[in-house]
């Protein structure tokens, strides 16, 4: 098997939107585009009139940003924190909503000429976009903060660690991508299987498992985002 097949390998079938050099998966980006509509209207919605004592939705908007902003302070630390909250923040709140569809929202009932609908990050190709902007972002949080004394780090505490340092660096984006993937994935096949073989109402215990499980899942993705940036900006001595 060459890299060429090993590149192409998918999972399940996917309507593809084609140009002459790319190929996507349409359906991701259909509910890609509609979680991102989502969350741009309850923030407008709920910042378009902001007010000294917050109802309605700036209070769900407000509490989102608390905890988002103590997440990266706990992650980042007091002095950095501020500037990477816009980041986590999107992370988190993608990622969150994204699960959340999936869990609560019929997606296959509207058909597709081929695939079917689902949560974005129902599909590898969403989470590796989101653990290689994770990637990016510690780089650049590292190499903003130290310039190319930042690659000190791969040879600390001593230079034949390199190889662990780097590879370590690497496996980072990979297990964030397959953890979230692998886990949304498994909560939607069990939950599609059991409302094919019991009544409706069986479920419904473990699709209110499987809510609690996709925003831990959000969780852990955004901190350790958090976590990456914040190591990646600490000095070693």
């Amino acid at each position: 098997m060459n890299l060429a097949t090993i590149a192409s390998l998918s999972v399940g079938q996917h309507l593809y939107w084609r140009t002459e050099s790319v190929a996507v998966h349409g359906e991701t980006l259909i509910t890609s585009w509609f979680i991102l509509g989502v969350l741009g209207i309850v923030s407008i919605l709920g910042n378009g009139n902001l007010k000294s004592i917050p109802e309605g939705l700036q209070n769900v908007t407000e509490f989102a940003l608390e905890f988002v902003r103590d997440i990266a302070k706990t992650q980042i630390g007091e002095e950095e924190h501020k500037e990477w909250v816009p980041f986590i923040g999107t992370i988190f709140l993608f990622i969150f909503v994204s699960n959340w569809s999936g869990a609560l929202l019929p997606w296959r009932v509207l058909e597709l000429p081929n695939g079917e609908l689902g949560a974005p990050t129902n599909d590898i190709n969403t989470t590796a976009a989101l653990a290689l902007l994770t990637s990016i972002a510690y780089f650049y949080a590292g190499i903003s903060k130290k310039g190319i004394s930042y690659f000190k780090r791969y040879v600390e505490p001593a230079p034949f660690l390199l190889p662990i340092n780097v590879l370590e660096d690497f496996t980072k984006p990979l297990s964030l991508c397959f953890r979230l993937f692998g886990n949304i994935l498994a909560d939607e096949l069990v939950v599609g299987v059991l409302l094919l073989l019991v009544p409706l109402l069986v479920p419904v215990p473990l699709m209110l498992l499987g809510l609690f499980t996709s925003a831990i899942q959000a969780l852990v993705f955004a901190t350790l985002a958090g976590a990456y940036i914040g190591e990646s900006l600490e000095d070693h001595h």
